[in-house]
């Protein structure tokens, strides 16, 4: 009866999914890698970018799928409810995975529903314009924003982005007011602003590294000028003590195995930290960044305490 029973339990064991069986030979086949913006924008260019280093560490095919929508939102509470067993990764943007359960009803996710494996990198937030306006300086901004109120129209990738929230911190700090035209992502921001559809973007430097021929960077948010806009001012410099930027990662859903989530995370680890990789993301506008799954969760954590200040501010917390 003793060894029926053991029996039993060691079946039951080996069914229940998620447990190390599967893991040890994870993955077993293709694994999906969510963009939840347009083609063509940051989370794209990383997750092409990091493609061949995690096939190669993986042993199987990476293929990105993009699910844009509502800043992101769409594609976190679906993959929220995905499968948690590793064949299905997301990109991860902070602060919007904080800022869209606080705020967006739309929003049916959490952001504890996300489970980081790694943040590979910042993007400083920059303001410009197109090279061929009338304002030369992000002081001649502001003078003009000041005496036309609600006049410059500023793109942003996604309400409850990081260009939302640099946009609010910017108005606060200046005294001014913008109307913000909200895009599903980067690339159709620049677009439009190329197209002379808007008078500015609060972009991502890796898209003013991009496209300074095209563009006139007033101020970047950085601590000091950046290797790859060199003739570009920091807000610090220019009086502003004002660091927008956008982090980026990669995330499970939380129920994932711990040894299938480990496996996952050392691949992301292992490629952000390839020195040609490194010198890519540079080059491209990146800030590199490792920090592991517990330091991301960490990060995310603490960030959550100040956007939700922030929210509180400006009376943007959903009500109950």
């Amino acid at each position: 009866m003793k060894k029926i029973l053991l029996c039993c339990l060691a079946v039951a064991f080996l069914l229940v999914p998620g447990l190390a069986i599967g893991a040890a030979d994870f993955p077993k086949g293709p694994i999906t890698y969510i963009i939840p913006f347009n083609p063509g924008g940051q989370s794209d260019v990383e997750a092409r970018l990091q493609q061949p280093y995690l096939e190669k560490i993986l042993g199987t095919k990476i293929i990105v799928e993009y699910k844009p929508a509502a800043g992101g939102a769409l594609a976190w509470t679906q993959f929220s409810k995905a499968k948690p067993d590793g064949y299905s990764v997301c990109g991860i943007n902070i602060p919007h995975i904080i800022l869209q359960p606080l705020s967006l009803k739309d929003a049916a996710f959490k952001t504890v529903d996300l489970k980081p494996l790694c943040i590979f990198e910042s993007t400083p937030i920059g303001l410009a314009v197109k090279k061929g306006s009338k304002i030369n300086t992000l002081k001649e901004f502001i003078d003009y924003a000041k005496a036309n109120p609600g006049k410059i129209t500023v793109g942003i990738s996604g309400k409850l982005s990081g260009h939302h929230m640099a946009s609010l911190q910017f108005e606060k700090k200046t005294g001014t007011k913008l109307t913000l035209v909200t895009y599903t992502g980067a690339a159709p921001q620049v677009t439009a602003l190329l197209g002379g559809h808007i008078e500015a973007i609060w972009g991502n430097s890796s898209d003013l590294v991009g496209y300074q021929n095209e563009f006139k960077v007033l101020a970047i948010g950085t601590e000091k000028r950046m290797d790859t806009l060199p003739d570009v001012p920091t807000f610090q410099e220019l009086g502003m003590n004002f660091y927008p930027r956008i982090d980026r990662g990669v995330a499970v859903p939380k129920d994932t195995p711990a040894d299938i989530t480990a496996k996952l995370e050392k691949a992301f680890l292992d490629t952000v930290n390839e020195k040609d990789y490194h010198a890519k993301i540079t080059k491209a506008g990146f800030v590199a960044m490792d920090l592991n799954s517990k330091a991301a969760m960490k990060y995310i954590a603490e960030e959550t305490e100040e956007y939700t200040k922030l929210l509180v501010e400006h009376d943007l917390l959903l009500k109950e």
